[in-house]
């Protein structure tokens, strides 16, 4: 597998890779290198800070800067590809919604560690080294926005954080699409949904609409909707039970959200493969929107990507149908 000879900027926000104590990520971008000198020997390595928070402090705000900030590298002839240090709490949030904003086939990589750098066995500097070299090699252009750790590349749409442990990120429904061996990449698939340059969405986008997620359980009561359309959302995700199932006492709250204006999209508190339209629920006749094998927190950033463009909800579910 053949390397580029280009730049890879490296943008660091924080998280577990960059923490020195309990408390706040310390390190920047710049000392995460300084640990592994092998990438400044090999690579023409530049590092940006664009932010300095544990990953449950990730905003809009910090994803519409990381995916300008993009833009702008990879539109440089001389950048090969750009890596992205990040706490693992939202990294998989972060990762899908570059994936869909990200306007170029070069690669892009989102890294971070689940072991802090004063812990035994940590993992950041081997999980940097692997995303360095996969922004370097030729073979993962046109791929979309990645994300390694633990030896396993994985699709941005696809990946999800499933426990504490150093083989924590995993894509529950169709496994990664590669592997890291012998610090090289070996890759078996690719994501067939849109993204990168032929993802619906624009380069630029001046704010992201506010989406809120109604999470399903035994005796939820209307109110857990109602709430939400009494505020200023734009739109909801319901993290339902099972294919997404919307129990007959939500069902009036549901339709009177869409009622109000807000989008509606059905989605699975589990892992399942597919949410089936019109099944048990009338979706057709509601203006529900179903979200795909997409988990509640990345069918809320494909749907406030979505509002950002229309609110019709035939118009939404083309997008959930292809993304």
């Amino acid at each position: 597998m053949e390397t580029h000879h280009g730049n890879v900027v490296i943008l660091a926000t924080g998280g577990s890779i960059a923490q020195t104590s309990p408390s706040d990520p310390t390190l920047t971008g710049e000392a995460l290198l300084d640990a592994i000198p092998e990438l400044r020997h090999r690579f023409n390595v530049l590092v940006e800070q664009i932010a300095q928070v544990s990953s449950p402090d990730i905003t809009a705000e910090h994803w519409l800067e990381l995916a300008r900030r993009i833009n702008r590298a990879v539109a440089d002839e001389k950048v090969q590809g750009v890596v992205v240090t990040h706490g693992t709490d939202t990294l998989e949030e972060t990762a899908f919604f570059l994936n869909l904003t990200v306007k170029s086939d070069k690669p892009v990589v989102v890294v971070g560690a689940m072991r802090r750098p004063y812990a035994l066995g940590a993992d950041g500097a081997a999980n940097l080294h692997d995303a360095v070299v996969l922004a370097s090699c030729r073979e993962v252009m046109g791929r979309g926005v990645l994300v390694v750790l633990n030896s396993e590349i994985h699709s941005a749409r696809d990946v999800t954080k499933t426990t504490f442990n150093l083989d924590a990120f995993k894509s529950p429904d169709f496994g990664p699409i590669g592997q890291m061996v012998n610090g090289r990449p070996v890759f078996y698939r690719r994501s067939e949904r849109k993204h990168t340059l032929w993802s619906a969405f624009p380069l630029d986008l001046p704010r992201l609409p506010a989406v809120a997620i109604a999470y399903s359980y035994v005796g939820v009561t209307p109110d857990v909707l109602e709430g939400i359309a009494a505020s200023d959302y734009e739109g909801v995700v319901w993290a339902g039970t099972g294919s997404g199932s919307l129990p007959k006492a939500i069902r009036p709250a549901a339709r009177a959200v869409v009622q109000k204006g807000l989008a509606f999209v059905r989605s699975s508190r589990v892992h399942c493969s597919y949410i089936k339209r019109n099944d048990e629920v009338d979706d057709d006749a509601h203006g529900f929107i179903t979200g795909d094998s997409l988990s509640p927190q990345k069918a809320r950033i494909l749907l406030m990507l979505s509002l950002s463009q229309t609110n019709d909800p035939v118009k939404i579910q083309s997008f959930f149908d292809t993304h």
